[in-house]
């Protein structure tokens, strides 16, 4: 039986570093959670003075990228174009917030990656960046 590779606890954390290092360079406060394929949380950090709405909003981005495959902000997207908000789902986890990021290798969706707390523009830049740090560019 072929196991199937999902982001290790000690990947999961050097994201986090990553996220923070990225919100310390801009000086702004935010949440970071990583979740493994199946969508449950691997790793999760709410710095000092961050939102504490953000941290069930950051750990739903993970889990909804990591599950469906596309990042939140394409979620909420396709939610808008076909007027079907997230109850619609039947997983009051999913969300369409910009900020979540699957965390692609080979092809396969290994884990994703949840930034909240900022701009859903900025939450999307740093998720990636963390993954670039970790994975470089071929995720």
């Amino acid at each position: 039986m072929h196991t199937i590779r999902k982001v290790s606890s000690s990947e999961a954390l050097r994201m986090v570093e990553a996220a923070v290092h990225e919100a310390n360079i801009i000086q702004k406060p935010l949440v970071v959670a990583v979740a493994g394929p199946e969508g449950e949380l691997i790793a999760f950090l709410r710095m000092d003075g961050a939102n504490a709405a953000s941290g069930v909003i950051g750990q739903n981005k993970a889990y909804t990228s990591a599950r469906d495959n596309k990042t939140t902000r394409e979620m909420g997207q396709y939610m808008r174009e076909k007027n079907s908000p997230p109850a619609f789902w039947g997983d009051e986890r999913i969300t369409g917030f910009g900020g979540g990021v699957p965390i692609v290798q080979q092809g396969k969706v290994i884990g994703g990656i949840g930034i909240s707390g900022l701009s859903q523009e900025e939450d999307e830049r740093i998720a990636r960046a963390a993954i670039a740090a970790v994975y470089g560019d071929s995720v």
